[in-house]
């Protein structure tokens, strides 16, 4: 029994398997970063500036920034010049270890030089650089692939625990977050997302009154909220319902994004998702595009074809 856990353990973190699903999430996430550091550009002095709201990096234990040495403004530039292109490096697999080790660094030390500037999202993108920092991210779906073998869309055979690791993370986000929401008063009492609704200055799409005044649906939308994070938490294991699951978190995540200023907190958690992306179906992915999209033409040439019969025999009917 204690063999056979054992084994099982060491093949859910170090089974060899196809670094596919690694190459997405890396894809992702370096798409991610560029928006993210792109979104950083219209405050860079204003809240990171030594005129700004935050004048003296923070000096704490453990909180250590590239611009507690450089802390000039032109060094402020340059450090999201550069990590705008380690983004793009990210991206596209271009040195991708380097690059993610450019990223993460520099994604710390701006969240530390002024850490009023950011939210929940912003620590889940750190904690995601930090994991594909230290993964062979590049051994799938990358110009460092394409360079070792001559094909992008093509992987290395590597052990999952970078995976696992985000896997993991996406679980403990969702559990960490139930507990924290049962250890207050609004969340238990059910009526958390009236009062989520009413913080009208982060409010993108206003709701009706009817609906954040209304204690049945405010209570169903506070209860449900609970019942599906903690059902991501732990069903998201199941893979038979894993599909529905992840499928519910979408609609949530995208529902909260287009009602409330959230930041990145929700194109961070899909990344997350995406590390539950079975690596067949990434491997597989150009060839079912190719065959819909022949499909597609192909069914549309025959509507051609049955449109110019048509038009042949009403033209001869007319003759």
């Amino acid at each position: 029994m204690i063999a056979t856990t054992l084994s099982g353990w060491r093949a859910f973190w170090f089974r060899p398997t196809r670094a596919y699903t690694l190459g997405v999430v890396r894809i992702a996430f370096g798409a991610l970063i560029v928006i993210w550091t792109a979104a950083l550009l219209p405050g860079l002095h204003d809240l990171f500036g030594r005129d700004g709201i935050a004048p003296a990096p923070l000096r704490e234990p453990f909180r250590w920034t590239l611009f507690q040495i450089w802390t000039s403004d032109q060094a402020l530039l340059v450090g999201w010049a550069v990590l705008l292109v380690a983004g793009l490096a990210m991206t596209v697999g271009w040195h991708s270890r380097l690059a993610a080790v450019v990223v993460f660094v520099l994604v710390l030390s701006f969240q530390y030089r002024n850490p009023s500037a950011f939210n929940s999202g912003d620590v889940v993108v750190r904690v995601e650089a930090f994991f594909l920092m230290l993964a062979p991210s590049g051994a799938a779906l990358s110009l460092d692939q394409r360079r070792r073998t001559g094909s992008f869309w093509s992987t290395q055979i590597r052990a999952p625990w970078a995976i696992r690791l985000l896997q993991l993370q996406l679980s403990i986000i969702y559990l960490g977050s139930v507990r924290s929401k049962m250890s207050g008063h609004a969340w238990p009492d059910g009526t958390a997302v009236s009062y989520a609704l009413r913080l009208y200055d982060m409010l993108l799409l206003p709701t009706p009154h009817a609906f954040s005044a209304d204690p049945l649906l405010v209570n169903v939308a506070t209860w449900g909220t609970l019942a599906l994070e903690l059902s991501l938490g732990i069903l998201v294991w199941n893979k038979r319902l894993r599909p529905w699951i992840l499928a519910a978190g979408i609609v949530m995540h995208t529902t909260i994004a287009l009602t409330i200023n959230v930041g990145f907190f929700t194109p961070a958690m899909f990344v997350l998702y995406l590390a539950f992306v079975p690596p067949a179906a990434i491997r597989d992915l150009p060839s079912t595009v190719s065959r819909r999209l022949a499909r597609a033409r192909g069914s549309g040439q025959d509507r051609v074809d049955v449109a110019a019969v048509d038009a042949q025999c009403t033209t001869g009917g007319r003759r």
